[in-house]
C-alpha cells in the first residue's frame, strides 16, 4: 500500500502555498503520495503517514490558521510523523535570519507536544501591493524590501530527505 503524506499550508499571500505545492511534487517524484490542502479548509487529518506543516511568520508569529491547526488536529499530529516549516527572512542579512529562527522556535514551544522530525526556515518573498489586511494598512510598507529569496534548491533538498524522516 502507498504511503500517503498531507502538505498542509497556512498561506497569506500565496508564496507558502507555492513551496507546499513544489513540496508536493517533490515527494511524489519520489514515490510518496502527497495531497496539498490549505490548513483552513481542512476536514480532517486522519489516514496519513506523515504530514508535513508550513506557515509564514508575520511579525515574529506563525500565521494564525497554523495556530489552529495545531490545536485541532493535536491527537493527529502526537502519533504522525511531522515536518514543519516556515518562510521568513526576505533579504540575505545574517541578522534577519536569527530573527526569523528564534521567533520560529518560540512559536513552536507553544506547543511542548510538538516533537517535529524535521522543521526548517526558509527565505521568503514580499510584494507589498499582494499584502491582505491588516498588513496592507501597515505604515511604511512600501519601504520594505521586495523580492524573492526562497532558495529552490534547498527545499527540494528538505523535501527529498522526508521520506526517511518518516520511515516511508
Amino acid at each position: 500500500m502507498e504511503k500517503k503524506i498531507l502538505v498542509a499550508y497556512a498561506t497569506h499571500a500565496g508564496s507558502t502555498r507555492e513551496i507546499a505545492e513544489f513540496i508536493g511534487k517533490v515527494l511524489t517524484d519520489k514515490g510518496v503520495e502527497a495531497e496539498v490542502q490549505e490548513m483552513k479548509s481542512m476536514k480532517t487529518a486522519k489516514e496519513y503517514d506523515g504530514m508535513v506543516l508550513g506557515a509564514p511568520m508575520y511579525i515574529f508569529h506563525l500565521l494564525g490558521d497554523a495556530h489552529r491547526f495545531l490545536k485541532k488536529y493535536k491527537k493527529e499530529i502526537e502519533k504522525t510523523p511531522t515536518a514543519f516549516f516556515s518562510l521568513g527572512p526576505i533579504t540575505e542579512k545574517e541578522e534577519d535570519w536569527k530573527n526569523a529562527r528564534e521567533p520560529f522556535e518560540k512559536e513552536l514551544a507553544k506547543y511542548p507536544w510538538f516533537h517535529p522530525v524535521a522543521k526548517e526556515v526558509f527565505g521568503g518573498k514580499l510584494d507589498a501591493a499582494k499584502l491582505e489586511f491588516p498588513y496592507s494598512l501597515m505604515p511604511g510598507k512600501n519601504q520594505l524590501p521586495q523580492g524573492d529569496i526562497r532558495d529552490w534548491d534547498k527545499i527540494k533538498a528538505w523535501a527529498e530527505s522526508l521520506p526517511g524522516k518518516f520511515d516511508l
